[in-house]
């Protein structure tokens, strides 16, 4: 298994999927050995957790600026490469089943390791860049991304997407037959966002957390607290992360002038994080793009009444199952609406708590992704014996 970070570095929901997937795998018997990057030098060690080796490359280049993404992004698969095969690496003698890599940025590494030891290579594509960009790519390091992103659509033996709306994007974004794309959503640990039964102790506190980027539009969840101050006595927000959009985001809650209802206080940990779901009158996920949204998929593990945008994997997620309400991405009139009427009708909040509750249990626990992912592998694995 190929991955940009594992933990305990967590910058998003990839990071979350590729860790419940692996423990889940390694739960049904599998032996996974995960390579990913090292954050700092201390980092770069051998580590194992039951059935999951763990490996991380030291991949800085320092004579390499920043800013040269693509550059860094290619050093780091050599150094990937380089630990799983180099004569005195710990994989050395040992060869895996199936490679599996996770978006275009551990492409070049898994490609490579799957020809060198024969075997299928799966890529999960978490997201693309031409989606990102809402199908307008400008000139630069997107289009250089975007064309990374088609070599590997053709290199990988399957392709996995967690909805049907990225399977749709893959298929016809990168002409592929649609048998080369399999839907498998991601997954979560119910038991880790537990001990919600208190819904009379919630407040009007709206709540959401992520990477602090434009497309994750928290500044229309900004600009909707100005409308649902005079609609909800009490209201507050609470917005959780870091991200390259935080200056702006303060300069508009600022500008806007509710600095007094919404707190931006960073990073949370997870039990941090899950207290102040359990308290939340409502969680909001109000992106502009997002290709599932694994925060909506916490909300619901933790029973905070959810409002999310039609948009991508969100509204697939959400449609027809009466586990959430949505609203017009981008419209903060429209999401004003929609969590003063989730903050003030109890038996609504009460509703949707139920009906996500029965979704997670249904459909999203971590052992039902694994045997789905392993499905994916067998096929591959026979296809080649064919």
């Amino acid at each position: 298994m190929l991955t940009w970070e594992f933990p305990p570095r967590r910058t998003g929901g990839t990071v979350a999927h590729v860790d419940g997937l692996c423990r889940a795998l390694a739960d049904a018997g599998h032996e996974v050995v995960v390579l990913t990057s090292a954050h700092r030098h201390a980092d770069v060690r051998a580590e194992q957790s039951g059935r999951i080796r763990v490996l991380r490359a030291e991949v800085d280049m320092p004579h390499i600026p920043e800013e040269r993404y693509l550059a860094l992004t290619a050093s780091a698969d050599h150094a990937l490469v380089q630990l799983a095969t180099d004569a005195d690496s710990p994989l050395a003698g040992w060869r895996p089943d199936i490679v599996h890599g996770h978006d275009w940025q551990v492409g070049w590494a898994a490609d490579t390791l799957a020809r060198h030891h024969a075997v299928p290579f799966v890529l999960t594509m978490h997201g693309t860049e031409r989606v990102r960009h809402g199908g307008n790519l400008p000139i630069g390091e997107p289009t250089d991304v975007n064309s990374i992103e088609w070599w590997l659509a053709f290199r990988a033996d399957r392709l996995i997407a967690s909805t049907s709306f990225m399977v749709d994007q893959l298929v016809t974004g990168f002409e592929l037959d649609p048998a080369q794309v399999v839907r498998i959503p991601n997954g979560i640990d119910p038991a880790l966002w537990g001990g919600h039964d208190r819904p009379a102790d919630r407040e009007p506190l709206v709540v959401t957390w992520g990477r602090v980027q434009y497309e994750k539009g928290f500044q229309v969840l900004a600009r909707s607290m100005t409308k649902l101050r005079g609609q909800v006595p009490g209201v507050s927000c609470v917005i959780a992360g870091r991200g390259s959009y935080l200056p702006e985001l303060q300069t508009q809650i600022d500008v806007e002038g509710v600095s007094d209802l919404i707190e931006l206080p960073g990073f949370l940990s997870g039990p941090d994080l899950r207290e102040l779901v359990h308290r939340a009158g409502c969680v909001v996920i109000p992106s502009l793009y997002e290709p599932f949204g694994l925060v909506a998929l916490e909300a619901l593990a933790a029973g905070a009444p959810l409002i999310v945008a039609r948009t991508g994997g969100l509204a697939e997620l959400i449609a027809d199952t009466g586990a959430g309400v949505t609203f017009e991405p981008g419209n903060p009139d429209d999401l004003a609406d929609a969590i003063e009427r989730v903050l003030q009708d109890g038996e609504l909040a009460q509703e949707l708590t139920r009906q996500a509750q029965d979704l997670i249990e249904t459909k999203y626990a971590w052992d039902a992704v694994a045997t789905s992912v392993v499905d994916v592998y067998d096929t591959c694995r026979n296809s080649r014996k064919g």
